[in-house]
């Protein structure tokens, strides 16, 4: 080196400092890094050891270079089609902070720190100028030169692209099922996903009993969202309006698919229906009735036919008001301004008792009424007992699959972590099956219970429906006379 060079290379004379640019940078001694692993789904989190791998490689290559790791990130499952992840933005934060002339973030795969591509590649720029690097266990490239950064770049859009390919498969399998009447996601609120013999199924639970009577209080009552929501919350189920009214327009309840992916089309689904077509129109008829925000006096007890008898002129339901200067009630249809149906309340509540009167039970149909009523039970409930065949065969076969484990342990032909493991997975799909069970069977005293106290009731309508208050009557009204009833103009009888 000649001696005008190594003189290039001294200081400049005192005094000329103030005058250099660029801030002093903190050198560290050795290398830093952080880590940060993942998986995309929970399943995977909880059913593998790809995280403990990940971090294990992390840990290893930065002890081979000699990286000091000041923290780990991640740890759990993010899905990584967003950079808007808890523990990953939580990890960008951590790095910004270091203001370290250098700082690595190690990663095992390029596609375990993002896979948005194009955002990607912005966001490890923006690290760059921040003198932090992203660094792969398994891809190893330098972004010190343009070269690297370009591989890196590249890489980072393949992920993408993956991941855009895997979406589109995802989607086309998803319509697919669509179309053969298969729900894809997660079941609704009162159905579970289950498992029967291998084959994924979506069954009625609880709750979707529950919401089977908020269909039918609103087709047959016409009662509010506010005391529909009231009456489930009394039953243990806590359900927020807005919610109330999605299950209620919701048609997968009623045996039909909707879903974007059908693009308009409606599919009639192979799971259980909670109702039928009829009831699921017929309630939303009801639902469209209340326009939102409007508040009606529903529970007037000197009105207790409101919404059940039809004017037949408009078609339209009856209304009631009262007549303040006699203090009397009336019923008028809800078209006032083209129809003029219009009847004392006190005249058309006789006109009705006489109607029930007409229903009631005579005493010597009695046993022919609860002999029908039991066939009719039986050809209702030929699904359901076919479903509960299938639970008790499917609990059947997993207790004898416990019994030859715990056989083949005392054996010794298998070790003992291999039976814990089938042992509690047999175990927990069996009591998922008894659960089942269980809610499925229905005891024949308990229906002959019911049957009787039908029976009496029937035999009790006039004094039955003149006793209860507004709630009562319109049950009563409903399940006898499910369609209500028609008022002529000229006020003789009422036809259902």
């Amino acid at each position: 080196m000649s001696q005008k060079t190594i003189k290039s290379k001294q200081k400049v004379g005192v005094g000329f400092g103030k005058f250099a640019k660029g801030g002093t940078v903190k050198i560290a001694s050795t290398e830093n890094c952080v880590i940060y692993t993942r998986v995309s789904t929970k399943e995977q989190a909880e059913g593998n050891l790809s995280l403990g791998t990940q971090k294990k490689a992390c840990e290893m290559y930065a002890i081979k270079n000699g990286y000091n790791i000041l923290s780990c990130f991640g740890g759990t499952y993010e899905s990584a089609a967003s950079d808007e992840r808890k523990e990953f933005k939580k990890l960008i934060e951590y790095c910004k902070k270091q203001k370290l002339s250098s700082l690595k973030i190690v990663v095992y795969s390029l596609d375990r720190f993002s896979r948005t591509g194009d955002n990607a590649i912005w966001l490890s720029r923006q690290l760059r100028d921040l003198g932090i690097q992203i660094v792969s266990v398994t891809q190893p490239i330098d972004t010190n030169n343009p070269a690297g950064v370009l591989q890196q770049n590249i890489l980072f859009l393949f992920s993408q692209y993956d991941n855009d390919l895997r979406r589109q498969k995802t989607i086309a399998g998803m319509k697919e099922k669509l179309l053969q009447g298969v729900w894809p996601c997660g079941a609704p609120m009162g159905y579970d996903n289950i498992t029967i013999n291998g084959q994924k199924s979506i069954a009625i639970n609880e709750k979707g009993r529950l919401l089977r009577k908020a269909f039918i209080w609103k087709a047959n009552e016409g009662i509010t969202m506010v005391e529909i929501i009231k009456r489930l919350e009394n039953q243990g189920l806590k359900v927020s309006h807005q919610r109330m009214s999605e299950i209620l327009e919701n048609p997968f309840y009623c045996g039909m698919l909707s879903h974007s992916l059908l693009e308009g089309e409606m599919v009639e689904g192979k799971h259980e229906k909670l109702i039928s077509k009829e009831l699921f129109l017929k309630a939303n008829q009801e639902k469209a009735k209340i326009p939102s925000g409007y508040k009606a006096n529903m529970l007037n007890e000197s009105l207790p036919l409101k919404l059940f008898i039809k004017c037949d002129n408009c078609k339209e339901n009856l209304r009631g008001y009262i007549v303040k200067s006699k203090n009397l009630y009336y019923y008028k249809c809800d078209n006032g301004s083209t129809c003029s149906c219009n009847v004392s309340a006190k005249k058309l509540h006789s006109l009705f008792e006489t109607i029930i009167d007409e229903v009631t039970l005579h005493e010597d149909y009695v046993d022919l009424y609860k002999l029908q009523l039991r066939k009719i039970y039986t050809t209702l409930n030929t699904e359901r007992e076919e479903h509960l065949s299938q639970y008790k065969l499917k609990s059947k076969e997993l207790e004898e699959k416990i019994e030859r484990l715990e056989e083949r342990f005392i054996n010794e032909e298998i070790k003992a972590d291999l039976y814990e493991k089938f042992s509690l997975k047999f175990r927990k799909e069996r009591e998922e099956m008894d659960a089942y069970v269980n809610m499925t069977t229905f005891s024949t005293s308990n229906l002959e219970k019911y049957i009787s106290r039908s029976a009496d009731y029937l035999m009790e309508l006039p004094s039955m429906w003149t006793s209860s208050d507004y709630k009562d009557k319109q049950k009563l009204q409903f399940s006898i006379f499910p369609k209500g009833f028609t008022i002529p103009r000229k006020l003789t009888n009422l036809e259902p």
